[in-house]
């Protein structure tokens, strides 16, 4: 009960600006928690693409089959997926698969960054809210200053207290979304390496095989 009312004291030192930088708070972590959840489901690579990938040698068809099993098991919306289903489809001519899979890639990747722009404008925007009130907090107590000297000592402290808890929690605001953005977007650097290196050897092992039916008798 303690923790409680010291949270409620606090918020009310703060000031007005308190509740701007609470709505960015928990616009933060939504954001953070839909992205995990989307890399833990969508952008995950199974660990049977990386051992059955380092195995092959590229001539044998490995990631041909892997490419046309890929999307078996795996959610729809699966990155891999969605790429394996391209590489499936055999009838396809290959320059034409090519340029769906960098049309799709370029999908998977304005899927995975959704919400990461207001992630990095929290990053901005909460240090400013935080010095806003300071500056709200110190005209506050400038104003308790008189002609005369200082007329009320109390109020000036809590103004002070004001600017100083709003600039601590902004900056912690902002501190978190900056990790939580570094984060995925390296993870979405990541996925995007492992997309293009599985699709380029996918890619080799259909151009090597039609090569291979076009020199047989």
């Amino acid at each position: 009960m303690n923790d409680w009312t010291s949270l409620a004291d606090t918020a009310h030192l703060g000031g007005w600006v308190i509740y701007p930088l609470t709505l960015l708070a928990i616009a933060a972590l939504a954001i953070t928690l839909d992205r995990a959840y989307a890399f833990w489901r969508f952008g995950r690579m199974p660990r049977w693409v990386e051992e059955a990938g380092g195995d092959n040698d590229g001539g044998d068809g490995g990631y041909v089959e892997l490419a046309a099993q890929s999307h078996n098991g795996l959610p729809r919306r699966h990155a891999l997926s969605r790429i394996g289903r391209l590489l499936a489809d055999t009838r396809t001519p290959l320059w034409r698969t090519e340029a769906r899979i960098e049309a799709v890639a370029a999908q998977i990747e304005r899927d995975m960054s959704r919400g990461l722009w207001l992630l990095e404008t929290i990053v901005t925007a909460a240090p400013l809210l935080g010095l806003l009130g300071t500056i709200v907090g110190m005209m506050h107590s400038f104003r308790l200053i008189g002609g005369d000297g200082l007329v009320n000592p109390s109020g000036v402290t809590g103004g002070v207290a004001q600017a100083l808890i709003a600039t601590a929690i902004g900056l912690v605001i902002a501190l978190v979304a900056l990790f939580a953005f570094n984060y995925f977007s390296r993870r979405i650097d990541r996925l995007m390496d492992d997309i293009e290196s599985f699709a380029s050897i996918a890619l080799g092992d259909l151009r090597l095989a039609a090569g291979q039916a076009d020199r047989a008798p």
